[in-house]
């Protein structure tokens, strides 16, 4: 009697673990705390040989001690981390750039695009707040915008076009 109520255990244990967290694809915060992903370790603290040398503070700035992880990455690849600051257009891209802002261009076009996504994800989450089981947020707001590239492939095909990096066959 006991070893078919083990057996019920621990197919329900197993059956439970499959709902895990999907991680980064919840796309709403989970706690209330710090991000620890912004929290980066600082240089070593020095001394200066002259304090009226020092730069004045500037509020949002940056700190001497304040590491740059984009440009320690860049110089680490064999890049040249001065190329991270914006320094305008370079002469080689300014035909795509004229190209691209010929009908102009909004100044503030990340900031419309974070709040309409913002909106339509209020939208799509309206009446999925109570579930059973853990779902991939993500792909439920989404999925009316995601391509299925099986179908996509097939109408290119029968269209006669050429499909060479075609996806992997369905299983």
């Amino acid at each position: 009697m006991l070893k078919p109520l083990g057996v019920i255990i621990l197919v329900l244990a197993t059956g439970l673990a499959g709902c895990s967290s999907k991680g980064l694809r919840n796309l709403r915060s989970t706690g209330d705390g710090p991000d620890e992903f912004k929290i980066l370790p600082t240089k070593p603290l020095t001394m200066p040989e002259n304090y009226a040398q020092l730069p004045p503070p500037v509020p949002g700035g940056s700190n001497l001690v304040d590491r740059d992880p984009k440009g320690e990455a860049v110089a680490a690849l064999g890049g040249r981390a001065s190329a991270l600051t914006p320094q305008g257009v370079p002469a080689s891209e300014g035909t795509l750039v004229s190209q691209a802002s010929r009908y102009g261009v909004a100044p503030d076009t990340r900031t419309t695009l974070a709040e309409a996504d913002a909106q339509f994800r209020k939208r799509q989450a309206r009446f999925t707040r109570v579930r059973l089981f853990p779902v991939d947020r993500y792909e439920q707001a989404y999925r009316s915008q995601a391509i299925d590239p099986f179908s996509t492939t097939e109408n290119y095909r029968r269209a006669g076009l050429a499909t060479p990096t075609a996806p992997p066959v369905r299983d």
